[in-house]
């Protein structure tokens, strides 16, 4: 959430950055209803005076035999006005609330504009495609050729965009999730969480994905639950509602969860594979900083993403999101795409985002500075690092062999028991 502050004294400022983002949004209509909330708040404030003025008066004229029905009068007209006033504050606030909860947030002074993805700007490439002496197969295909990929089985149980991982596809989804969520706490000083799997709305407030994205989750029916979309829901509400001391921070947070999304509005798109299903695992990154070291500490992130696939051997570059194609809740987005050779091209694997004050704002987080002389909303980072099941789809991929079998990345052996390579499993009886 925006400063309310901000749209008040710089209303033009943040229509440009509105503009940036290609969206049209009615600013005239909210700074309208912030200064008619602030007179009405105003008059209450007088009114409520003027009636405890009068109460504490009709006592003592009463004692001193004076007539006080006129006094009386004037203090119920003043209730009336006062009970008015109220419903149209809480009537203006409803709507006032609601605005303020579309708006996004502002994008950097350094990010690039422009309004779709082929406006992004590459920064970096790293490691080279491998070439193939024959064409080479989708993960899918490897996969399932293996019989550690079960899309079909997948479907009978729970839908389309599901997948059943079995044997050294499960030990491999496994394996990737300690491999990196130990990679996180030993060598890049995250503090590992373990989240519940559901959040309530309040949560889901805070983070930004209520109201603006109530379609992509699952809502647990007749509660105000849902399952979560990432760990970064949870992750970013920790502290929510408090105020911690600035000794506390940085915060380094990661988390294996599982993640729920329902893909409204995919249809058609990426319907084969592990690219986009409805329920994946990922490693999430989350920071919590303060307002200075806010852009570094993104800087720190992003490397941290990319040391997982370079570990993995996985060829990959890093992109600068344009304005319009930055995230609601960002100031500045790098998204890490990686090498998919059956498709020729890079597929987004990570997302590392700074959202500066936005989502503290919205969760009423805050931290009192060492002087002790104010309360300032930290800056909030966020990132996958990385989603799993994708990454499980360049492995296949990029280490596929010409008899069908997959090579285990280096990295990954340790994990794997020793294993080197994944060859195809025993046939599984179909009815």
């Amino acid at each position: 959430m925006l400063d309310i502050k901000l749209i008040r004294t710089e209303p033009e400022r943040v229509k440009r950055g509105l503009e940036r983002r290609g969206m049209e949004f009615d600013l005239d209509r909210l700074v309208a209803l912030d200064l008619r909330f602030r007179e009405t708040q105003a008059r209450l404030d007088a009114l409520r005076q003027e009636r405890n003025t009068i109460s504490q008066s009709i006592p003592r004229l009463k004692k001193e035999g004076q007539d006080v029905s006129e006094l009386l009068a004037t203090s119920s007209k003043i209730a009336a006005e006062i009970k008015g006033l109220d419903a149209e504050m809480a009537e203006n606030e409803t709507e006032r609330q609601a605005l303020m909860y579309q708006i996004p947030n502002l994008v950097d002074a350094s990010v690039p504009d422009g309004l779709s993805e082929e406006e992004n700007v590459e920064v970096r490439r790293w490691g080279t495609p491998a070439e193939f002496a024959y064409e080479p197969k989708p993960h899918w295909e490897v996969g399932e050729a293996l019989g550690i990929l079960d899309f079909e089985r997948a479907a009978k149980l729970a839908g389309s965009r599901f997948v059943m991982m079995r044997g050294a596809g499960a030990q491999l989804e496994r394996a990737l999730i300690s491999f990196m969520l130990d990679l996180h706490t030993r060598d890049h000083g995250y503090t590992e969480i373990l989240p519940p799997f559901v959040a309530n709305e309040e949560t889901l407030l805070a983070n930004g994905n209520l109201p603006k994205f109530a379609d992509q989750l699952f809502h647990l029916t007749d509660t105000k639950y849902y399952l979560i979309p990432t760990a970064e829901v949870p992750l970013t509400n920790i502290y929510r509602d408090e105020i911690i001391t600035e000794d506390m921070l940085p915060q380094y947070l990661t988390a294996y969860t599982p993640c729920f999304r329902s893909e409204a509005g995919a249809a058609g798109r990426d319907t084969k594979g592990l690219i986009r299903v409805h329920q994946f695992d990922k490693v999430e990154l989350v920071k919590i900083v303060q307002p200075e070291t806010s852009f570094d500490e993104l800087e720190k992130m992003v490397g941290n993403a990319e040391r997982i696939l370079q570990l993995l051997g996985l060829p990959h570059r890093t992109v600068l999101l344009c304005a319009g194609d930055t995230g609601f809740n960002a100031a500045k987005t790098y998204d890490l795409e990686v090498w998919f050779p059956a498709q020729g091209k890079y597929r987004e694997i990570s997302s590392c985002s700074n959202c500066t004050d936005f989502q503290a704002r919205r969760g009423n987080l805050r931290f009192r500075v060492k002087d002790g002389k104010g309360l300032v909303n930290p800056h909030t980072l966020n990132g996958s690092g990385l989603a799993v099941g994708r990454t499980v789809a360049a492995i296949l991929e990029n280490y596929q062999q010409a008899d069908g079998s997959v090579v285990i990345p280096e990295a990954l052996r340790p994990y794997m028991g020793g294993r080197e390579r994944i060859e195809g499993a025993r046939p599984t009886v179909k009815s």
